[in-house]
């Protein structure tokens, strides 16, 4: 306490008030008290719970300190929920709803417990900016809560509050909050999960467009994965022009089975063309349909019908590309579509057998669906032995094998690491243009502890890159692989491509882990701890985020917090655990970021002092 009787500190402060309050009190005096009196108790039930405390309760408005913007927001938010449940009867203009505002800025407490100062006041100007039910926080408070909940921030501007200095950047919220367990303080808060993953997707430099996924007519559900087939081939054919930029297949595929407005999905997604489509297949013909629009104008560019026998397929494949990338990019000389093209499979049967056993991976990979994976190997064997050149069969193959051993569901871990090499090299054998083969292979590489070999799969990932430079995935595995490989500046930038290429993706949670792998190895543990709880927070089977939680939290000396990650490591993986702690991070290149990932990783299991960390944060 300072001699004149006031002490000083940074707070989160809430300001609420009730909205019409003289209305209400002029048409109904009794009922609007007693509608006062019942939302004063879910104030102080909701600030109290979220570790606040009531600093005044003055008439129909509502004062309160957090030590944290996280339990301020949390609680405007829980009480914006608790008070909008159903009133009974009451007619909605007699309803009582309040508008709040929080601020995170500096107060003056005095030893009675009042509190005055500037943060107070712009946190009062908030409110007032407010809609009735609504909360409106400053970009300061934005700032520290980002990515700590489950709410969707709204940009509403700069505004100039009424006798403050300097203008303030504002956002309304909306939301859920975290419910605390009783007698605690409130749960950590899950970070905020945006579809976007707070991407920037203005348009491009360069020609940019989205496929959907086509509809199929056929009236067979078994038709579906050829449907699908078909579009991610488009897709990849589209892909492979470097003058273009797609989105990935994960991102338009989650408008599968949907009716959507091209426009939306040109916002959503952040680009300028789209095209739909459609596939009937009966018997030994099929025909195709495809529009293709700009969704800035509405206007639609060119509609197409093809019908050929099925066996004709690829050739209407080719020409879809072909037609689309004249209509968009007409600077693509004929040599660079020439280029593109790729060796077809000499069997239908078998390449509809490796559409499926690719579309089982994707699956496996999505879920850690072990049974999805042996189907798939299933798939991927049976069209190879119809077609031993399958490459799409082959690409499964080597995915399938990957994932055995990433996910340890294999029983030899060696003789499953070179199935995956074998099936790459038998894939590319086929066709070097292919991307896939490179990207498997290489993943598994850049994990071995043998710089050449570890030098041989980043190679090989970059090379997966060159021949699909719109392809989400090649662009997150490279990330990885830059990243474990002592280049994590790139790493962090290709990741961040990665989610601007597909930000819908089911998988970005892998984007977030090598964002959060990235962010320890850089030193920025805050940001590392952001990124870790994303990927967490949407795949929790996925320990990886975990472990990098671990590190990054001993980064910021928050030991009982990586504790507790490192307990739901061991917990999932006491094997995988105890290795760490012995061998350390050997998948890490350079020695001094894997002595302190190590180092990092005793901390936490109270093998080493936490003192220990200090000379290398």
């Amino acid at each position: 306490m300072t001699d004149t009787g006031f002490r000083q500190r940074l707070a989160a402060i809430l300001v609420a008030d009730a909205a019409g309050y003289s209305r209400l009190m002029a048409a109904d005096e009794r009922g609007t008290i007693a509608a006062l009196d019942s939302a004063r108790t879910m104030f102080r039930r909701q600030i109290e719970a979220y570790q606040g405390r009531v600093i005044d309760m003055a008439g129909d408005s509502v004062l309160a300190l957090f030590e944290t913007a996280t339990g301020a927001v949390s609680a405007a938010l829980a009480v914006q929920r608790d008070l909008d449940a159903p009133h009974g009867g009451v007619l909605e203009d007699r309803q009582m709803r309040f508008r709040i505002g929080v601020h995170l800025g500096d107060v003056f407490e005095k030893s009675d417990g009042t509190a005055y100062g500037d943060g107070v006041n712009v946190a009062s100007r908030l409110q007032a900016m407010a809609e009735p039910g609504g909360v409106i926080v400053s970009e300061s408070v934005r700032a520290a809560v980002k990515g700590k909940l489950e709410a969707v921030f709204t940009d509403e501007g700069e505004k100039a509050p009424k006798n403050i200095a300097e203008p303030v950047r504002t956002w309304s919220v909306s939301g859920t909050a975290p419910i605390p367990e009783p007698g605690k303080a409130a749960l950590q808060p899950k970070p905020a999960i945006t579809t976007s993953f707070e991407v920037d997707l203005s348009l491009p430099d360069k020609p940019s467009i989205a496929v959907l996924p086509f509809t199929n007519l056929s009236g067979d559900v078994e038709q579906e994965h050829f449907c699908d087939g078909v579009v991610e081939d488009i897709i990849t054919e589209l892909s492979r022009f470097k003058s273009l930029f797609v989105i990935s297949r994960n991102s338009s595929f989650t408008y599968k089975d949907r009716a959507v407005d091209v426009r939306t999905v040109a916002r959503e997604l952040g680009v300028r063309y789209v095209l739909e489509g459609s596939i009937r297949r009966a018997d030994d013909r099929v025909r195709v349909t495809g529009q293709l629009i700009d969704a800035l104008s509405g206007t639609h560019l060119w509609a197409e019908r093809y019908d050929r026998v099925l066996e004709d397929i690829f050739a209407v494949q080719e020409d879809l590309t072909r037609t689309i990338v004249m209509a968009i990019a007409p600077e693509i000389d004929a040599s660079e579509i020439a280029k593109a093209q790729r060796s077809r499979p000499d069997s239908l049967s078998a390449y509809q057998l490796g559409l499926r056993a690719a579309t089982g991976c994707h699956t496996a990979y999505l879920n850690s669906d072990a049974a999805a994976r042996r189907r798939a190997l299933e798939l991927a064997d049976e069209a190879l032995s119809i077609d031993p050149r399958c490459v799409p069969a082959l690409s499964a193959l080597a995915s399938a094998h990957f994932q055995e051993v990433v996910f340890r569901t294999t029983q030899d871990a060696k003789a499953s690491y070179q199935l995956c090499v074998e099936a790459s090299e038998r894939a590319l054998a086929v066709d070097r243009s292919e991307h896939q083969p490179y990207l498997w292979r290489g993943m598994l590489e850049v994990f071995s502890a043998t710089p050449a070999v570890k030098a041989a799969g980043l190679s090989g990932l970059r090379r997966a890159l060159e021949n699909n430079p719109n392809d989400a995935m090649a662009l997150a595995c490279l990330a990885h692989g830059e990243a474990v490989c002592g280049n994590h500046v790139r790493g962090r930038e290709l990741a961040l491509e990665a989610l601007r290429m597909s930000p819908r993706d089911p998988i970005r949670f892998a984007f977030a882990n090598t964002l959060a792998l990235a962010h320890f190895l850089a030193k920025d543990y805050a940001a590392g701890i952001d990124w870790a709880l994303r990927s967490a927070s949407e795949a929790p089977k996925f320990l990886s985020p975990h472990e990098h939680a671990v590190m990054n939290y001993v980064g910021l000396g928050r030991i009982e917090e990586a504790r507790h990650e490192l307990a739901l490591v061991r917990r999932a993986a006491p094997e995988q655990t105890e290795m760490l702690l012995r061998r350390g991070q050997l998948h890490l290149s350079d020695p001094e970021q894997r002595a302190r990932a190590t180092l990092f990783f005793r901390i936490a299991a109270g093998m080493e002092n936490p003192s220990a960390a200090d000379a290398l944060r």
